[in-house]
């Protein structure tokens, strides 16, 4: 009988440790910007217990449009990231259809946005120039460029 009930213990811990390693689970607020960019679980209790003892600071960010929180029901504090992440993998084939104004990279990159991919190709060829200014241009450089350009 011990065995059965230690089992389930271990069954039961698996299932909610593998949901609560979800990149943004935590939304937004003070503790989801104080544990930004660490993962696992204990992070990401942290920042949850942080958001809900800290004043109500996801309340307060959602209606004030501050730590992470947009007021319009979008959570800011992950996109640059989720951009960063995608254009670390696939800068070579961004630059190249950035250069062009169409290809998969600009589909997927305007659906992280949640912005329309027309768009988002028109600028990206129109300023090339700005996000590729040398060969050798990084990830960060041409995220924060492109978060720039689409802000804009």
């Amino acid at each position: 009988m011990k065995k059965i009930y230690m089992v389930s213990i271990a069954a039961a811990t698996m299932m909610f440790a593998g949901n609560a390693s979800a990149v943004d689970s935590t939304g937004c607020g003070l503790g989801s910007m104080a544990w930004r960019g660490h993962e696992g679980t204990i992070p990401q209790v942290a920042a949850v217990t942080t958001n809900n003892v800290s004043f109500s600071s996801q309340t307060f960010g959602i209606t004030s449009g501050t730590s992470g929180c947009d007021p319009q029901g979008r959570i800011n504090g992950g996109t640059g990231r989720m951009v960063f992440n995608f254009l670390q993998n696939n800068m070579e084939q961004y630059a190249l259809d950035a250069a062009k104004g169409s290809g998969e990279t600009l589909a997927t990159l305007a659906g992280i946005l949640n912005v329309d991919e027309a768009v988002l190709a028109s600028k990206s060829k129109e300023n090339f120039a700005v996000l590729f200014p040398t060969q050798d241009a990084d990830a960060v450089y041409v995220t924060v460029q492109l978060l720039e350009i689409m802000k804009a």
